[in-house]
């Protein structure tokens, strides 16, 4: 990703009729003509001035007009002022606040599911792809573990994570265990796991009796072989489809779903965002990627007690409503915490 420079400042006048086309653009996806902008009631200047104006704004690298067309459309220069020029972005309507409190007061169980699902959510708000990274695992410790047994032939090892969020694994057993030996075995494990990373387990302890023993080195096996499955970060997308209404091109759609199944580029994508103090990337400032050259970026982390675990965000073209989906980000992002934080 490119490091972004800073854009020379324009007038108040100049920034009120590039603020016009940019939501004029965005709501329309036409060209946004200089007698449209003249009826925004903010702008209080005659439709000569604004096309001066206009032709300016062009000149300078904000604005530009595709093919014969009398109106113009934002360059990502453009995109990039309005973005940077937003103040406090609007908050999200009461509605949508309902509906990101709905979602978050149902959101209990597998951290896989509730990523994926926040996708999903995240997709509704903005009618783009949601984009969720999930956490590394060694973020996360222990609160309580313990071992079920589902039938005669196999048990389940449960950990309940300091964030709430349960991890199952099932592993097979001897029939001959007996249910004393595997209560045993939950105690030890509990013991051995608790306050520790789930994918750092503390070295083994053995206690002497050989069937506990077993029971709790198949359980820690279960976890470490999980470990070596999902040692890469997880990338949760929901709303891909959204992305099929937004560009006409049938091979940009392609291309850009192509991007959405290569996890290692959307998690490298995101952090650069993060890395570089923005929220925001627009189009050409992820020039790494080509396929995305029509695209913006929204992101934000989320956290669990004060520790960063991964990053959310939503992925649309240029023409995107930049005001509401920082705001749809944050928020959910906001409440993606307290979830994952137990508040």
């Amino acid at each position: 990703m490119t490091t972004r420079q800073a854009h020379d400042e324009l007038d108040d006048r100049k920034a009120a009729i590039l603020k016009s086309v940019v939501t004029g653009y965005v709501e329309t996806a036409q060209p946004v003509g200089s007698s449209q902008v003249a009826r925004d009631p903010v702008i209080e200047v005659s439709s000569a001035t604004v096309r001066a104006d206009m032709a300016t704004l062009e000149r300078e690298g904000y604005l530009t007009h595709p093919h014969t067309s009398a109106g113009r459309i934002p360059t990502d220069k453009g995109y990039r002022f309005f973005v940077d020029h937003l103040g406090n972005p609007q908050p999200l309507a009461q509605a949508e606040h309902e509906k990101v409190q709905a979602f978050f007061s149902k959101a209990h169980g597998e951290l896989e599911r509730i990523l994926q699902d926040t996708s999903r959510l995240l997709a509704q708000l903005t009618d783009c792809a949601g984009v969720v990274v999930s956490p590394a695992h060694d973020a996360l410790v222990v609160r309580s573990a313990l071992i079920a047994r589902l039938s005669t032939h196999t048990a389940m090892v449960v950990a309940v994570l300091s964030n709430g969020v349960v991890e199952k694994r099932t592993i097979s057993v001897r029939e001959d265990v007996s249910d004393t030996a595997l209560s045993s075995a939950s105690t030890l494990l509990q013991q051995r796991l608790s306050g520790s990373s789930l994918w750092l387990v503390p070295p083994e302890k053995p206690t002497g009796d050989a069937e506990v023993d077993d029971l709790v080195g198949l359980c820690v096996s279960a976890l470490e072989d999980a470990k070596t499955s999902e040692s890469t970060d997880q990338v949760f997308v929901g709303g891909a489809a959204y992305m099929a209404e937004r560009f006409d091109a049938i091979d940009k759609v392609r291309a850009v779903l192509g991007i959405l199944e290569q996890s290692f580029v959307v998690v490298s994508l995101l952090r650069d965002v993060l890395a570089q103090g923005e929220s925001v990337s627009i189009g050409s400032e992820h020039s790494a990627i080509e396929s995305l050259a029509e695209c913006s970026l929204v992101v934000a982390p989320y956290e669990s007690e004060g520790v960063a675990l991964g990053t959310i965000g939503v992925l649309g073209p240029t023409r995107m409503d930049y005001e509401h989906a920082i705001a749809a980000v944050a928020v959910v992002g906001q409440r993606l915490t307290r979830e994952l934080s137990g508040q």
